[in-house]
């Protein structure tokens, strides 16, 4: 079974100014189911869409399983069957050979900064860059899912 092995931190917005990532996309996502124990997802990456159905999360782990489907059907789930999207820019960036994703939330979500990392175990160490803050990856407030049901804003 594919297994998601994810930390996620708070980025220090005067510090990520200051950085020049290597790939930038915008993403549009939204929750057919938001259950803690099974989350399904449908995201659109520019020009092309994805649904994604995740496990309960124990840890830092669980159980992820992403399918691409075409733009169009992704466009009618999230209009259809999603009662919110979220809406953010993420960005690449590699750091001591270790790939950061960091995701620039917009709408209700504006102002917030996260950056993930995925890893081969729970274990494994890294060096995170400058702009890394506080981590955030047992705040199940920060999880998209919530995110889309419970904006940032409105903390």
């Amino acid at each position: 079974m594919p297994t998601e092995i994810e930390r996620k931190f708070l980025v220090n917005s005067v510090l990520w100014a200051k950085i020049n990532p290597s790939k930038s996309v915008r993403i549009q996502q939204a929750y057919l189911s938001t259950d803690p124990e099974k989350t399904i997802r449908v995201r659109t990456l520019d020009t092309k869409a994805y649904l994604t159905i995740k496990g309960k999360t124990t840890g830092i782990s669980r159980a992820e399983f992403e399918y691409e489907i075409p733009i169009e059907d992704a466009h009618e789930l999230i209009d259809g069957f999603c009662s919110s999207v979220i809406k953010k820019i993420r960005h690449y960036l590699t750091y001591q050979e270790k790939l950061w994703e960091i995701d620039v939330f917009e709408g209700l979500n504006e102002g917030l900064i996260v950056a993930e990392i995925e890893l081969e175990s729970e274990h494994e160490s890294f060096e995170k860059p400058s702009f890394i803050g506080e981590e955030v990856s047992n705040d199940f407030r920060y999880q998209n899912a919530n995110l889309s049901q419970k904006p940032y804003t409105t903390w």
